[in-house]
């Protein structure tokens, strides 16, 4: 993890770490368990694979989410919250009552516009129960005649 570097001051180094407009959308997506790569691209359109990418590096640098590394062929890669990005959780919950304190957007907008609430919402009551590291789905082996 790096010093940030400015006044001096906590407020401008905070907001140095999480102002950039994809880290709370990140940890977001991260509250309710690890997600590969290709799920927080889904879940974050439109950012780009680059910009999701360099943003994961930097959250990792620093030491707010950590890199899974599953092996595999094409390799699989995992991101979790650390200990110090779920100190980030009382600040996403408090942007999302000052966005709902603004008439931002509504929860419900977005169940009805993408099928879900996001994953930190406490509307959300269908969080699937973690099963151990992984996130893989079953592989189905059988056989499609045409």
């Amino acid at each position: 993890m790096r010093r940030r570097e400015g006044d001096g001051c906590p407020v401008a180094g905070a907001l140095q770490l999480v102002g950039d407009k994809w880290t709370m959308l990140v940890v977001r997506d991260l509250v309710s368990g690890p997600r590969r790569t290709t799920e927080l691209l889904a879940a974050l359109h439109p950012i780009s694979s680059r910009t999701l990418v360099g943003r994961l590096r930097d959250m990792q640098r620093d030491a707010l989410i950590e890199r899974h590394d599953l092996g595999g062929s094409p390799p699989h890669v995992e991101y979790a919250l650390t200990t110090r990005g779920r100190r980030l959780l009382p600040f996403l919950d408090a942007l999302r009552l000052l966005g709902q304190s603004l008439d931002c957007n509504e929860c419900e907008d977005r169940k009805e516009r993408l099928g879900d609430y996001c994953e930190a919402c406490p509307h959300k009551t269908d969080i699937e129960p973690a099963r151990g590291p992984t996130r893989r789905r079953e592989r189905d082996d059988s056989i499609v005649l045409l």
